[in-house]
């Protein structure tokens, strides 16, 4: 990882597979506008409003965790939609790495939060753009659907300034705490965080979530 672009930041990984050519048709057609900073700004909402955060298909095999597959499906948690937003980037010609954090008082459910024991979510993926001569943090994760039934304030991205995870909601109640950085990669460190995830959410990796619907547990708790 280095504070300047390096070929890596331009590259395709088994990951960030911007080769693919779903991903290609994807930048080519969602990277739009006169200036970099406009199309970066274009792929992030194209991101994270294209795709549904859904933390409860959760597939960390090589395959579940490609940007490609993100596009397949429709829908993704943070950290491959983190990746998605890389490819289609480096696709585009942005150079792009990957950023990580835990975080508390993410966004869950009532399942979720009686599964995984902990209001901790280690591995929060966001996306690092490098815009105008420095990285800049974008976070595609939830959809705007999504954030208007939970009271969220939607998370935009001007390129310019950082977009992450506000500390309160609509509302003025406690939504995210960052807890710790793990730093910027310039590859998805799957192995890391696979075994992490095992380690600590043991539980919810055994499959629970798999047979659940995550937005039909949202309509509930929410009335929507």
């Amino acid at each position: 990882m280095a504070d300047q672009p390096t070929p890596a930041h331009l590259a395709a990984t088994p990951a960030i597979d911007r080769d693919h050519p779903a991903v290609q048709a994807f930048a080519r057609e969602h990277a739009q506008g006169a200036t970099e900073r406009e199309r970066a700004v274009a792929l992030v909402r194209a991101v994270r409003d294209g795709f549904r955060y859904d933390p409860y298909r959760i597939d960390l095999s090589p395959q579940g965790m490609r940007a490609s597959t993100v596009l397949a499906h429709g829908y993704g948690w943070c950290v491959p939609k983190a990746t998605l937003l890389a490819a289609a980037a480096r696709a585009a010609g942005i150079p792009a790495r990957l950023g990580f954090a835990d975080v508390r008082n993410h966004l869950s459910t009532e399942r979720m939060r009686q599964t995984m024991q902990t209001d901790l979510f280690i591995w929060h993926g966001y996306t690092e753009l490098w815009l105008d001569g420095a990285w800049r943090k974008a976070t595609p994760a939830f959809n705007i659907e999504l954030c208007e039934k939970f009271g969220l304030l939607p998370l935009d991205f001007d390129g310019v300034h950082d977009s992450i995870y506000h500390a309160f909601d609509a509302s003025g109640k406690r939504h995210m705490e960052y807890v710790q950085q793990r730093g910027a990669f310039d590859d998805l460190p799957l192995d890391r965080i696979a075994a992490d995830f095992h380690r600590v959410y043991g539980a919810w990796m055994q499959g629970m979530g798999a047979h659940s619907d995550f937005a039909a547990d949202v309509a509930r708790e929410t009335g929507a």
